[in-house]
């Protein structure tokens, strides 16, 4: 299951996913950006629940934007918001003393990135975006496995590999 309780593959996500059960309405880096805002400005007020509801409410608008065609040029800005809501849920699972959950959400974000650099069924900049930023989970994995110690599925994304080379 993933954060919002669908029961998915833990590194699934493919560029021909079905929209079914989602809103009709399709997600927005301008949703993302406010649901990200009011994370932050929760937890600086100390609102570490309603900090993290808001993280995983950026993380689900995140995963929306790339399932659903993201806008041309906008690939790589995409990316990037499923990677940041990833890193920042994952670090408020190691500040509420669950660094096991934290490891699996870093290594899903790992495989997620891995998954689209090889779908061919993905454009090109998605791809490529998806490469780039795969360099940021590593480093996330690698730092969390310093700081927590060994995780299996750490172990299993960082086994992964990945492409050698970005896609073209």
């Amino acid at each position: 299951m993933d954060l919002m309780g669908t029961p998915t593959h833990p590194h699934t996500l493919n560029c021909a996913a079905t929209t079914a059960g989602l809103p009709p309405v399709p997600a927005t880096l301008h949703q993302w950006e406010r649901a990200m805002q009011r994370a932050r400005a929760a937890g600086h007020m100390g609102q570490m629940a309603m900090a993290l509801a808001f993280e995983q409410q950026a993380l689900a608008l995140a995963l929306r934007l790339v399932q659903q065609t993201p806008p041309a040029g906008r690939e790589d800005d995409c990316i990037a918001a499923l990677v940041v809501s990833h890193l920042n849920l994952a670090e408020l699972q190691v500040q509420a003393a669950a660094p096991d959950a934290a490891a699996r959400l870093l290594s899903r974000a790992h495989g997620l990135l891995q998954s689209l650099v090889a779908d061919g069924r993905c454009g090109t900049a998605l791809r490529q975006a998806a490469w780039r930023h795969g360099r940021e989970t590593h480093a996330a994995l690698l730092a969390h496995v310093r700081s927590h110690g060994a995780h299996p599925a750490i172990a299993q994304a960082l086994a992964g590999g990945g492409p050698a080379g970005p896609p073209s």
